[in-house]
């Protein structure tokens, strides 16, 4: 009996149908389906029902767990001002048409005049397209052009554009500076900090200490330590990550060595 594997089905994961590599360039939830763009291009939409009752169909290795991503949260649309989205989305319009001729990327939705003579892909070529864009492109005001995060695009920048967009949808056009700082970790407070650092001093020397153990360490040095404050520990995924990351290496000023009696109450 085969194991129904769950598929990751946002806008850039990738998964193998019969043996092919598939892009997930978009979705539409309320149709129930999705459009996959395969690695020569071509274009095809399915319904969720076709993948999950395909029984050949996998999740794609290539996002299932790409070496630098590993335990990272990926980067979304939400990373993006406001501002710095709808210029991703221009990009992908401009893109979307030198594929397909439309802006929309779907031939069943065209805008008015579409699909236009040089982006039209039953008389042109992909090369043609491109270079058709280019010249577009290179017309606009030069101010304009700055503003809408189109200026200097050449024939080899759509290239790079468009095989980000076919790894990672609309973040593919998105420019890495636009993604907004790390906020880091608001949910640890002064108090969850100090607990972290007490933990990892208290089970420094001490080997078979799960992370299990020092979450419930933390949680207990709060409670020991801060008895008349409203502190609230993150949950043990955040812990992980930040216990992880070196998070809490420095000792706050508010430690000393007074402190650092987190006992156990665990057995370990």
């Amino acid at each position: 009996m085969r194991t129904a594997a769950v598929l990751d089905l946002s806008p850039g994961s990738a998964l193998v149908l019969n043996g092919r590599q598939w892009t997930v360039e978009r979705r539409e939830p309320e149709l129930g389906r999705v459009y996959l763009v395969g690695e020569n291009g071509i274009r095809q939409p399915v319904t969720f029902r076709f993948l999950a009752n395909h029984p050949n169909c996998r999740p794609s290795s290539r996002t299932a767990s790409q070496g630098s991503g590993r335990g990272r949260q990926p980067k979304t649309a939400q990373d993006l001002e406001p501002r710095r989205r709808e210029l991703a989305a221009c990009r992908l319009a401009h893109l979307l048409e030198v594929e397909t001729g439309f802006r929309s990327g779907d031939p069943l939705r065209p805008e008015l005049g579409e699909p236009k003579p040089e982006y039209d892909p039953a008389t042109t070529t992909l090369t043609a397209r491109r270079l058709a864009k280019v010249a577009e492109l290179a017309a606009i005001d030069r101010q304009q052009a700055k503003l809408l995060g189109l200026d200097r695009v050449g024939y080899r920048t759509l290239i790079r554009w468009d095989r980000r967009r076919r790894e990672a949808g609309l973040m593919g056009c998105a420019d890495e500076r636009w993604l907004r700082e790390s906020g880091g970790h608001p949910s640890i407070t002064e108090e969850v900090r100090e607990a972290i650092f007490a933990v990892r001093v208290e089970t420094l020397h001490r080997s078979k200490v799960t992370m299990r153990t020092r979450a419930r360490m933390i949680h207990q040095y709060v409670r020991e330590t801060f008895p008349d404050r409203d502190v609230t520990v993150p949950s043990y995924q955040t812990l992980w990550v930040v216990w992880q990351s070196g998070s809490g290496r420095e000792a706050p000023a508010s430690v000393t060595r007074a402190r650092l009696n987190c006992r156990r109450r665990t057995g370990t």
